[in-house]
């Protein structure tokens, strides 16, 4: 006979050990950044342009147009990404179309970063002519989180009970009342998932902004939406790859700065969900 506590001493090892796989790797990257990047981190580093050919200086300029892109991004994603959850939670009826959207939804969500980057050059750059700036940037990368936004903000809707909407709607509530008042206040958390998965892969995608807003080199910061801006992603790319002789701890010094913004946002993002979290009922 087979014993179960073997069984369940298996499993647990089998689980312990991919999680290892998965923790061990991060935390190394993330102390290798740490330890090289550490040395660069002053208050020139984080506040003046780059200069002598990007080689020496500070990455004040990228950091600006990170939070541009970032921002413009979210402040488009989120709100066309929530009505279209609210949509297709509470409103859409189940059929073949609205089945094929959710599932065109769900796999623009692992289409590559670079093909959105084409689209928003194709799109935002040429055709409405914006041109390379902070606004075709945001709304290409608006556009990419889009999928994530819809997908966690519906299933968000979803987990909220439906006793929930049939006694609002027993007392007299509209149904948009009762999606405003009800079903939203208690799907928050999901939703800011959502935006917090949105906010890491809008500040670290390179691909996008390449085609529509990142400069090489910019001695000042943009003036409008409709200027072009120096970007993390971009710049560590650049200082990696395209400029010789950069010194080891400038590269590495970028990438924990750009590291520090993603989580720093995130914990803003996980400290707001966990308030409403502690709000619940259920």
């Amino acid at each position: 006979m087979r014993n179960p506590h073997r069984t369940q001493n298996i499993a647990f090892f089998l689980l312990l050990l991919a999680t290892l796989l998965i923790v061990v790797p991060v935390g190394m990257i993330v102390v290798i950044i740490i330890q090289k990047g550490l040395p660069a981190i002053t208050w020139q580093f984080l506040t003046d342009i780059p200069r002598h050919g990007m080689r020496a200086g500070g990455i004040f300029p990228a950091i600006v147009g990170t939070l541009y892109l970032v921002t413009g991004a979210i402040l488009f994603a989120l709100p066309i990404g929530l009505l279209a959850a609210v949509y297709l939670s509470e409103y859409s009826k189940d059929n073949i179309l609205n089945r094929l959207i959710r599932l065109a939804i769900v796999n623009l969500a692992g289409v590559p970063s670079v093909v959105y980057g084409l689209f928003g050059l194709a799109l935002f750059v040429v055709f409405f002519k914006f041109g390379a700036s902070i606004l075709s940037g945001s709304l290409t990368l608006g556009i990419m989180i889009l999928p994530i936004i819809i997908t966690t903000s519906r299933e968000a809707l979803e987990s909220v009970p439906q006793s929930f909407r049939e006694v609002s709607l027993s007392l007299g509530a509209s149904k948009w009342q009762t999606i405003r008042h009800i079903v939203l206040p208690n799907a928050i958390p999901g939703i800011l998932t959502g935006t917090i998965l949105g906010l890491g892969r809008a500040a670290g995608e390179t691909a996008p902004i390449l085609f529509t807003v990142a400069a090489f080199y910019l001695p000042q910061l943009p003036d409008s939406i409709f200027d072009q801006a120096m970007a993390l992603p971009y710049h560590l790319y650049v200082i990696s790859t395209q400029v010789p002789n950069v010194d080891e701890k400038i590269r590495y010094g970028t990438a924990l700065v750009l590291l520090a913004i993603v989580l720093f946002m995130n914990l803003v993002a996980i400290i707001i969900r966990y308030r409403y979290r502690k709000m619940k009922k259920w």
